[in-house]
């Protein structure tokens, strides 16, 4: 293959090497602007400078804070004046194809099999990503030759002025991400599920959108339980009181950001606790599951689950869909969570390709349930194609990654193979566009029904 205007000439008789032509190398720009921004921001990505027509490979690389590389690739054909414009040009190939503009932060992979991306120091550093133009087309592992045009973008979890004060009152552990300004702010909760610990990125990032976050860790953190054996809602009380009693936060109540296990604990905390005014759930559950869930004398017993029914994915990973026993059977119900008496709103967000719960049809009993006892204080959002991990815009896609032991299954005293790792699902395409669009309806849900009077939004 021959690639003129001074370029580089394709060896057949030896693959993988190229011979320099001569003539001077044309000047290329590779942009990205802006080059630092907030990561649920997008970026215009744009090359001139290009032979016209010329065919190019756009590669994004980033390394995370242990050292793990995840990598993305596509083929783009520059424009007869020789220029590339992300925001017009669909990809031939690579990763995805298609008009994507910021398809190559969506579609990273890590470099070694079911990793997930996660940030980690939310406050003094960004994620690096390094945006590289070829001149020619490549398939198969790192470049041989330096690319004709870089750029390195940053990415932020959080907003210059924002405050990170670290929780530990009581037995409540967590943090807390106040935006800059005098407030009051609406006040959230963030819940994730079985990764455990203390996962911050969701937080300081919906903090850089006014709300006052509590980033709260329930499990495998400091001195919280580990494995999780149970869920203790005043637990969670607690950490509600603590929220709504900061002088920055606005009441007279507070939101909840909830995800897989951690949408199943923020269901029951609307329920039961009356501090919660409105509550997202991210591909929950509408009863218990695993473990008990306990509240003052109130204890509601885990339903059943068949491990028998696991089943294993062509990649390896394990599929956790079947084995959830039926929230409709008679033997079941006190096990359901009584929506009925929750007094705040509840918005559901499924993602249809959803390998570890039916959260379509848990949200649909969930919302037949308010109906039949005349209450209209939920809605469902589902996005077909969408996976489990639905994250801010622009975070890849997790399809599988390595489980946590989260806990143990009392019913039937085996513990979940965790050994191997977990398949979410989603398709790249679909989630991507799942994530950038569930993103902002989070943020009006917690606008409207948390904002009473003025506040410094």
């Amino acid at each position: 293959m021959n690639i003129r205007g001074g370029l580089l000439l394709r060896n057949p008789w030896l693959p993988g090497q190229e011979i320099p032509l001569g003539g001077p190398l044309p000047m290329v720009q590779l942009t990205a602007t802006p080059a630092s921004a907030l990561s649920d921001e997008p970026v215009h990505i744009r090359a001139t400078g290009l032979p016209p027509l010329q065919l190019v490979t756009l590669t994004a690389s980033l390394e995370d804070e242990k050292g793990n590389l995840h990598w993305s690739k596509a083929f783009y054909r520059a424009n007869e004046a020789g220029e590339l414009d992300l925001k017009q040009a669909p990809s031939c190939g690579g990763d995805y194809t298609g008009v994507h503009p910021m398809g190559l932060f969506w579609s990273l992979k890590p470099e070694r099999p079911f990793g997930r991306l996660l940030k980690r120091d939310v406050m003094n550093s960004p994620f690096l990503v390094t945006l590289d133009l070829y001149d020619l087309v490549y398939f198969d592992g790192v470049p041989t030759v330096p690319p004709r045009a870089s750029q390195v973008v940053q990415r932020w979890f959080r907003r210059p002025g924002t405050q990170r004060v670290q929780i530990r009152e009581g037995r409540v552990r967590g943090a807390l991400f106040l935006p800059p300004g005098e407030g009051p702010f609406p006040g959230v909760m963030d819940l994730f599920g079985g990764v455990g610990g203390l996962v911050e990125f969701r937080a300081s990032l919906l903090s850089a959108h006014g709300f006052a976050v509590l980033a709260l860790a329930y499990f495998a953190y400091e001195d919280l339980p580990h494995p999780l054996q149970e869920v203790d809602l005043e637990y969670f009380e607690e950490a509600a009181n603590l929220l709504l009693a900061h002088p920055k936060i606005q009441g007279p109540g507070i939101g909840v950001l909830s995800v897989s296990k951690g949408a199943e604990i923020g269901l029951a905390m609307a329920c039961f606790l009356k501090q919660v005014t409105a509550i997202v759930c991210i591909n929950g559950t509408n009863a218990v599951f695993d473990f008990p869930i306990k509240y003052r004398d109130l204890v509601m017993s885990p339903i059943q689950s068949f491990l028998e029914h696991t089943q294993i994915h062509v990649s390896g990973a394990i599929c956790l869909f079947h084995c959830r026993g039926d929230p409709r059977e008679k033997r079941n119900q006190q096990s359901v969570f009584p929506v009925e008496k929750a007094q705040g709103q509840i918005l559901f967000i499924i993602g249809e390709n959803d390998q570890v719960f039916n959260g379509m049809e848990y949200a649909k009993q969930a919302l037949e349930r308010l109906k039949s006892h005349g209450r209209s204080n939920g809605r469902m959002l589902v996005y077909p194609g969408a996976g489990h991990l639905l994250e801010p815009p622009y975070a890849p896609l997790c399809y599988a990654s390595q489980g946590q032991p989260t806990s143990r299954n009392r019913s039937r005293s085996v513990k979940y193979p965790v050994s191997r790792p977990l398949l979410w699902g989603g398709d790249p395409v679909a989630h991507a566009a799942a994530q950038e669009h569930a993103w902002g309806e989070i943020q009006k849900f917690f606008r409207q029904h948390l904002t009473q009077t003025r506040s410094h939004l």
